[in-house]
C-alpha cells in the first residue's frame, strides 16, 4: 500500500488532503503533537504523536514512503495572535525549522527514500508588490513574514541532495467553506456593514480548498514536477472586487468602508500582509505544467463556498 506521510496534519488542510487521499487507498500518517486531539479521523488515516523537531518515534514511516507532505508550523492564526508578544515570532520561525529538520534526519535514516517532498511555504515569500505580477521567479521579500518562507523552504533543502524530488508550494490564503480568512472577510458583510478595506486597491491573492488538495495531488503525482509552485487562483481581485463578489454571493449590500487603521487596530502587522497589503501572484508553472482549476475565478469559488 501507498503510505504518505503529511507533517502538521491536525490543521484544516492536513485533514482535508489526508481525507482525499485516503478515498483512492493511500495509508495516510497525520504527524501531531497531540493525536488524541485529531478525532473522527476517515479509515486509512492514522495520526502518530511527533514533538516537531526530531524523527523519534516516527523516523521509520518515512523508509519507503510514496511522499512526505510538510505542512508543519505554528498557527499564526485569525485573529492572529500578536506577533509581537513576547517570543512569539521566534515560535512561528522555530515551529517550521525544526519540522524541516526532523523531516531531514527521517529521510537520511531511511533505507528507501520517499520518492517526494512536498514543502510548504507561503506567498508571504515575495513581500509586497504593489500592481505587479508575481510569478515563482521573483525573489524574495524582505520583512518578517518573508524571511520566515525563506527559512522554511531552505529547512528541506538536503533532501534533494540525498535524492529525493522536492516540490516547493508557495500558497495564497485558503478559502474553505469553515473558518479561516473567509470567516472573516464576510462576517462585516452578513452584519450588513462591508464594504472595501482601505483604500480598496490592494490585490488579493486566494484560492478554494478543493483546488489546493487538488494541486497538491497534481504536484505529488508528476514525476517531472519539482521546485517551486505558486498555488493561487489565476483570478486574482483588487479588495473592492473581491468585496462586491462577496457581497453579491452574500445578498448583501457593499458600502461601508473600513479605514486602513482600524484594519490595523484589529489585526496588527498581519492585517498589512493580509487584508491591506497587495500581492498579485499568478500560478505560471502549475498551469503550464498542465493543471486545471476547478474554482479559477472568485465568482464561482465564492458561490460554492458560501451557498
Amino acid at each position: 500500500m501507498k503510505r504518505m506521510i503529511i507533517t502538521g496534519g491536525s490543521g484544516q488542510m492536513g485533514r482535508a488532503l489526508a481525507a482525499d487521499l485516503a478515498k483512492d487507498g493511500y495509508d495516510i500518517v497525520l504527524l501531531s503533537r497531540d493525536p488524541s486531539k485529531v478525532a473522527g479521523l476517515p479509515n486509512g488515516v492514522r495520526a502518530e504523536k511527533w514533538d516537531g523537531r526530531t524523527a523519534d518515534g516516527w523516523g521509520q514511516q518515512a523508509n519507503g514512503a510514496t511522499a512526505i507532505v510538510n505542512l508543519a508550523g505554528e498557527n499564526i492564526g485569525i485573529p492572529p495572535i500578536p506577533w509581537w508578544l513576547p517570543g512569539r515570532r521566534q515560535r512561528i520561525r522555530d515551529s517550521r525549522v525544526n519540522a524541516g529538520r526532523a523531516i531531514v534526519a527521517a529521510v537520511k535514516a531511511a533505507a528507501e527514500k520517499p520518492r517526494v517532498l512536498v514543502q510548504a511555504s507561503g506567498i508571504n515569500y515575495y513581500g509586497l508588490r504593489g500592481d505587479q505580477i508575481v510569478t515563482e521567479q521573483e525573489s524574495a521579500g524582505d520583512d518578517f513574514a518573508a524571511r520566515v518562507c525563506v527559512d522554511w523552504e531552505a529547512a528541506t533543502a538536503e533532501v534533494e541532495s540525498l535524492g529525493v524530488r522536492r516540490v516547493v508550494i508557495r500558497t495564497a490564503p485558503n478559502l474553505t467553506k469553515r473558518g479561516g480568512i473567509l470567516f472573516y472577510l464576510a462576517l462585516p458583510f452578513k452584519m450588513f456593514v462591508g464594504g472595501p478595506m482601505g483604500n480598496g486597491k490592494q490585490w488579493f491573492s486566494w484560492i478554494h480548498t478543493a483546488d489546493q488538495v487538488r494541486a497538491i495531488r497534481f504536484l505529488i503525482e508528476n514525476e517531472n514536477a519539482r521546485g517551486v509552485y505558486n498555488l493561487s487562483a489565476p483570478d486574482s481581485k483588487t479588495n473592492a472586487e473581491f468585496g462586491r463578489l462577496l457581497a453579491r454571493a452574500l445578498n448583501r449590500p457593499y458600502w461601508f468602508p473600513t479605514p486602513a487603521f482600524v484594519m490595523r487596530l484589529a489585526f496588527g502587522e498581519l492585517g498589512d500582509k493580509l487584508l491591506l497589503g497587495s500581492q498579485r501572484v499568478a500560478p505560471q508553472r502549475l498551469q503550464q505544467a498542465g493543471f486545471k482549476f476547478q474554482f479559477a475565478d472568485a465568482e464561482s469559488a465564492l458561490k460554492d463556498l458560501l451557498r
